[in-house]
């Protein structure tokens, strides 16, 4: 089985590396090959990967190209982790916004709506290189914006699923305060795209008991620190949403946050600077602790997961992941891609029924979803009209002197991206 990573020189790969080689007998890769055209990158992720291999007694082979149509060429899998524009398009992405008193975020927001379209074109060019040399790959995507990325892929035709690792967190840390395996957990996720909420804790299974209300009543402060967010609040919803709802929850307490101090792709871009120093060093086989800061946590077990039911090898049936709707969420288009849990497997991924949901959430998936598809009519079209268009129509922005202002910047910090700009 062979399987590409696209982005392979990302300091987040030996977390992936990792479990590949601890979870072999899941997923049981005989060559992995990382692509990147930063080639220092690739040689110090490539040598660290092998080395983790050999640690702990993988017997498949590991190669390293910038060549991504040989890299993918007989590829069963092919998993886009990328970064158009790297650490340093990130760091403005998080900046400009503030200057409109606007969220600074790499993946919502005006900052999120440039990701976006600096990604979407070059993800397509990748897609279609896969599908020419290899058209029954799948294609996983980690890429942010998941959403809006995996919908460009879906309505291009592809064979593709996306992938966040935030219900997978939730999974993990849920199992922990219960002390119980977390394979024992199933999460009622629903919404888009770090757009989500648990509505739901079900020890067993999808039809097990629902423990939300005891983990709310008895490790509410720890959720609501985790999150940052009163504890009240929680109480109010009587849910869990994602850490990302802060954007939406307390847009202005963050705004003022993000204007002091670091932001998160300068602490990022630091760590990223020593993580490669770590790699560097030949006696080093094992991911370090360092690497746990830098976000993914439980990437690879989720990667693993979904690689090995779409290729029929295991794997959970059940996974949450980022598909097509097709009528799960009925106010929502059919085209529209919802992070829920979904049958996975060699036919690709089928949203599961959810409740009703309630209209304090549906009111705002409906709304991002709204500036989702404006967004990727703007990343597929070009042109100032729609990038304006899906700022206006995005739930922080949606003042039009601050969309005027919020588009110049865009295309202004942008233009070396986006050739029509």
């Amino acid at each position: 089985m062979k399987l590409t990573v696209v982005g392979g020189g990302s300091t987040y790969t030996p977390e992936l590396i990792d479990g590949f080689a601890r979870l072999r007998d899941t997923l049981p890769l005989t060559e992995l090959v990382l692509v990147d055209p930063d080639a220092g990158r690739l040689e110090l992720v490539g040598g660290l990967a092998r080395r983790i291999f050999a640690r702990q007694g993988h017997p498949g082979t590991i190669t390293t190209t910038a060549d991504l149509d040989a890299g993918v060429e007989g590829a069963d899998a092919v998993l886009l982790q990328l970064r158009v524009g790297g650490q340093a398009a990130r760091q403005r992405d998080e900046s400009w916004p503030l200057e409109c008193g606007c969220v600074g975020q790499e993946t919502t927001g005006a900052g999120g709506l440039a990701k976006a379209l600096r990604t979407v074109p070059v993800v397509l060019d990748m897609a279609e290189r896969v599908r020419r040399t290899n058209p029954d790959a799948w294609i996983i995507d980690f890429t942010n914006p998941v959403g809006i990325v995996t919908r460009a892929l879906l309505q291009a035709g592809h064979k593709a699923v996306g992938l966040c690792n935030v219900a997978i967190g939730f999974q993990r840390k849920f199992a922990r305060l219960l002390d119980v395996a977390p394979a024992e957990v199933h999460l009622g996720h629903v919404g888009l795209n770090h757009l989500s909420w648990e509505t739901s804790v079900r020890l067993g299974g999808p039809t097990g008991e629902d423990v939300l209300p005891r983990l709310l009543t008895d490790h509410g402060d720890t959720l609501a620190a985790d999150l940052h967010l009163p504890r009240p609040l929680l109480d109010r919803l009587g849910v869990v949403p994602s850490y990302y709802l802060r954007y939406f929850y307390a847009h202005d307490v963050v705004v003022d946050e993000l204007r002091t101090g670091p932001s998160r792709a300068e602490k990022v871009a630091a760590m990223e600077r020593e993580l490669l120093e770590l790699y560097a060093d030949p006696a080093l086989d094992e991911k370090p602790e360092l690497l746990s800061q830098r976000g993914g946590a439980f990437y690879s077990e989720a990667a693993v997961d979904l690689a090995a039911a779409l290729l029929g090898r295991g794997g959970s049936p059940l996974q949450v992941v980022n598909a097509r709707n097709d009528g799960t969420l009925p106010f929502l288009p059919d085209d529209a891609v919802i992070e829920v849990q979904a049958e996975v497997g060699p036919e690709g991924a089928r949203p599961l029924a959810v409740p009703t949901l309630d209209p304090l959430y549906a009111g705002l998936v409906q709304h991002v979803t709204a500036y989702e598809d404006l967004a990727l009519r703007a990343a597929l079209e070009g042109g100032r009209d729609r990038v304006f268009a899906a700022l206006l129509a995005h739930p922080l922005i949606g003042q039009y002197d601050q969309a005027e202002a919020l588009t110049d910047l865009l295309l202004a910090h942008n233009q070396e991206h986006l050739p029509w700009a």
